[in-house]
């Protein structure tokens, strides 16, 4: 249990529970306005899910890609949402965008944070969407530049993280984000508090929130919230009983968020004090590459090879943004687990982006990699038809010769090519022709759930029966209901959302 950089008081301003993108923005700008504020994490370590991320934020129409000189505008995103969101709520969605561009301005401000723009293709092909993405990310900054104290709880990379290594000297992504946010925090005054575990609030009646109940390895204790409660402690995705409770597809094992982590506890408890849940959203899913120990990990950016189900058929453009192609996977239950099939011209490795993949041989001994010298043999230890999976091999490559994909499309939008290499007439579509041939077991993971309290423009909760804002409690990230809906609009939209609304959140209070 670690307090940083004094010991925990019983009651401060500003309650922040979780340390993630949406609770670190929200600590660091309610400590810069003066407000007493506790960051509570109910493990050793800062970030969440936030610190594994690319950093990617989805924060349209700011000075950042003005700099950049991107077509970029909050109009222009405005009619992008139209085109992409089913059944928006038009209040949070202006609420978003108009804020969008000055909490970027404000966090600019200060010397620890400084913000770039990074081409990554958006997920749709609508009005608005700008070409190679409007999104930003905070630039890489060596951790000795920052507090020592903060940086000891920084949680590390995911690929270092699982298997217990510490973090890098420069951070960057993710890393970045959180280093720099968790620095202003307790630079102003604020306090992170890990291994305290909040697991319920204190409501008076029907009226306001005004304390959470804490766990701590040495016993509970109740902290007081003066101004209010912002809830930002993830999703439920790592509950296999709420994730079966709300029909969200995929398992707990098979999410990114950390281990132990996200269990939903909070959203509940805030339920049963009266706020509104909605959990339409379910996730924000993507092909996990599955793992010896039963995990998957996140994957995008597949450069060849192809995706087939347990008939040895193909389902959809192996390209498609992830949470795209993890929707489709989601269809049908015997495309989970999936097999990817591809071939040597990487050397054995697999020719995709995977955080982490792990090593061909330990797969490979595992049994959720297999290998063998004809597409024949592979299909046999992978226990589908021979001549099936053969046919749909032979079609994807006389499609790769060809340069279309005659069944879904494969290579014909932006982001399709964006991380493809190939040489042929369509650089997305790549022959699997070279032997020996290897299948890697996919499932369906997640980034987080995205199904939780109901808030409004303010990033308030609201009360079930009444629908009037809950006095004192606010939420944000994915222990919110998200405001995209069941749509992922582009890279950084969940960390681009969760800071916006932690910075309403924290203006809301302030004006209270």
């Amino acid at each position: 249990m670690t307090t940083v950089p004094g010991p925990l008081e019983t009651s401060y301003d500003v309650v922040i529970v979780g340390s993630g993108g949406g609770a670190m923005t929200a600590a660091a700008l309610a400590a810069k306005a003066g407000l007493s504020t506790v960051v509570l994490e109910r493990t050793p370590l800062i970030g969440g899910t936030s610190a594994y991320s690319g950093g990617a934020c989805w924060l349209p129409g700011s000075a950042v890609q003005q700099r950049a000189g991107l077509p970029d505008s909050t109009e222009g995103a405005r009619a992008y949402l139209a085109a992409v969101l089913d059944d928006p709520d038009p209040e949070r969605v202006d609420a978003f965008l108009r804020h969008a561009p000055e909490l970027v301005a404000t966090l600019e401000a200060d010397e620890l944070m400084d913000f770039e723009w990074i081409p990554f293709s958006e997920y749709y092909d609508a009005p608005g969407r700008v070409p190679m993405g409007r999104s930003i990310q905070p630039a890489s900054i060596a951790r000795a530049d920052l507090d020592p104290a903060v940086m000891a709880l920084l949680r590390p990379p995911v690929e270092r993280d699982r298997v217990g290594a510490a973090g890098r000297s420069t951070l960057s992504g993710g890393q970045a984000l959180i280093g720099r946010l968790a620095a202003m925090v307790v630079r102003d005054g604020g306090t992170l508090a890990t291994e305290h575990h909040v697991v319920d609030v204190r409501r008076e009646g029907a009226g306001r929130v005004t304390a959470v109940v804490v766990d701590t390895p040495t016993g509970p204790v109740e902290v007081t919230a003066r101004r209010g409660v912002v809830v930002a402690a993830g999703g439920y995705e790592g509950s296999p009983e709420l994730r079966a409770l709300h029909d969200t597809p995929g398992r707990a094992e098979w999410t990114m968020a950390p281990r132990g982590t996200n269990t939903g506890e909070l959203i509940e408890a805030c339920a049963k004090a009266g706020a509104a849940t909605d959990y339409s959203g379910e996730g924000w899913f993507c092909p996990g590459l599955a793992h010896p120990d039963g995990s998957g990990t996140f994957t995008l950016g597949f450069r060849s090879g192809l995706m087939v189900d347990q008939t040895g058929r193909r389902y959809g453009n192996e390209c498609l943004p992830y949470d795209r192609f993890g929707r489709i996977m989601a269809e049908a239950p015997e495309r989970i687990p999936s097999w990817f099939v591809f071939d040597n011209r990487e050397g054995g490795r697999l020719p995709a982006i995977a955080m982490p993949e792990g090593e061909p041989a330990d797969h490979l001994a595992a049994g959720t990699w297999v290998t063998a010298p004809t597409i024949e043999d592979l299909a046999a230890a992978i226990e589908v038809d021979p001549g099936v999976l053969t046919a749909t091999v032979e079609r994807f490559n006389d499609f790769a010769t060809a340069g279309v994909d005659e069944d879904f499309g494969r290579g014909e939008d932006e982001y399709d090519t964006f991380f493809a290499g190939g040489s042929g007439p369509n650089k997305a579509l790549t022959p699997c022709d070279r032997a020996p041939y290897f299948a890697a077991r996919f499932v369906l993971s997640d980034l987080g759930t995205k199904g939780g309290l109901v808030t409004d423009a303010a990033g308030r909760v609201l009360d079930a029966t009444t629908h009037d804002p809950v006095p004192g409690l606010y939420a944000t990230s994915n222990a919110v209901a998200s405001v995209f809906g069941s749509r992922y609009p582009g890279p950084g939209a969940p960390l681009g959302a969760a800071m916006v609304f932690g910075s309403l959140a924290v203006r809301d209070l302030l004006a209270g």
